[in-house]
């Protein structure tokens, strides 16, 4: 099933998700380090969990329009509700974990840490979640989609 919005022929809700995702993950990773070697590192978390919440939501703006499309009393419309609900609550987490930053962004408390931890931890559910809808369901995947397709670019099907 091919995705309801695209940008040069391919999705946009695939193209988008690498920013939100790379962002809060190395922001837990920048904490782990802080927390562990003592750099300060605390500040670039801070911004980057700005940034991977507002970058989430913008992805998300894209999934629900292809959450739509997907037809109703499938699977693929019930795994896709639990992937966004699921990332509702990740960034609702890092949401938290960011406003409990704001007072010493450099030197976050510990819970604002635990937060995004186990925003991550949900994060890579909420991730296996959206492969499952793509690479098991083919939710996002032109129709007749294989090896020599030819490129999204000429205009042509992917069954060609």
């Amino acid at each position: 099933m091919a995705s309801e919005a695209k940008l040069f022929g391919h999705p946009i809700h695939q193209m988008l998700i690498v920013f939100p995702l790379g962002l809060l993950a190395m922001a837990v990773i920048f904490d782990v380090i802080r927390l562990v070697v003592g750099t300060p590192l605390g500040l670039p978390s801070y911004y980057m969990i700005g940034a991977g919440v507002i970058s989430g939501l913008v992805a998300a703006v894209f999934g629900f329009i292809d959450w739509l499309g997907i037809p109703s009393r499938t699977r693929a419309k019930s795994v896709g509700l639990w992937h966004a609900v699921g990332n509702v609550v990740v960034l609702l987490l890092f949401a938290a974990s960011w406003w409990l930053r704001t007072g010493d962004p450099a030197a976050p408390p510990v819970f604002a840490f635990i937060l995004a931890l186990i925003g991550a931890g949900l994060a890579t559910v909420t991730g296996w979640l959206g492969g499952e809808l793509v690479d098991r369901l083919g939710i996002g995947v032109d129709a007749g989609a294989h090896a020599n397709a030819p490129s999204s670019l000429s205009g042509r099907p992917a069954s060609g």
